[in-house]
């Protein structure tokens, strides 16, 4: 169980590098799939089934189809270089020291911290979930539902266009009353 942790732990980390150094947005996005998926393998060694599958269809299928998409609308297939200020190369490198400093002490911290021996294999099964949110949360989960239908309906009001444009009648059989004018050919 250690090694697979080890594994997916180095496949998140890989992959995330990958989508910052990648030159074409495509590439980033690919490798950004793989560490998703990865992070859903993490989430299934925490018995967080539920969780996991979630984080596939919602992150992995919608916001990376709509990245594909925009991106592919947008044609960043070019690469622009954009050069930066030197001083924006050192403060840049700097930070990035720093923040490597503060993560190696937290992580010198967090190894002397006692870890709890119990644990709950009931944890982010899908049963309890769903136990959870039809007892004891089930007035927030209403309310979020009329929520997200009034965002439903919202969207669809402001996608809407004004009167008929969006009606698609057939060609009616009755005459063109209109009258011609001196430009109009007659047919």
């Amino acid at each position: 169980m250690q090694y697979l942790f080890f594994l997916l732990a180095a496949i998140s980390v890989i992959t995330a590098l990958v989508v910052v150094a990648a030159k074409s947005p495509i590439n980033s996005v690919i490798a950004l799939v793989l560490c998703f998926l990865s992070i859903a393998g993490h989430y299934i060694l925490l018995n967080a089934q539920f969780l996991a599958m979630v984080h596939v269809i919602v992150y992995t299928g919608a916001i990376l189809v709509l990245m594909l998409f925009v991106i592919m609308l947008l044609n960043m297939n070019t690469i622009v270089e954009v050069r930066k200020p030197v001083i924006t190369r050192i403060l840049a490198v700097v930070t990035g020291g720093l923040l490597f400093l503060v993560l190696l002490a937290a992580t010198k911290q967090g190894l002397s911290v006692d870890v709890p021996t119990g644990f709950d294999p009931g944890v982010g099964l899908v049963k309890r979930i769903g136990m959870s949110l039809f007892q004891d949360f089930l007035l927030p989960f209403e309310v979020s539902s009329v929520l997200f239908l009034s965002a439903m309906v919202g969207a669809m009001m402001l996608a809407k266009k004004d009167g008929t444009e969006n009606v698609n009648l057939p060609p009616s059989s009755e005459p063109d009353l209109r009258q011609a004018g001196p430009n109009d050919s007659a047919a």
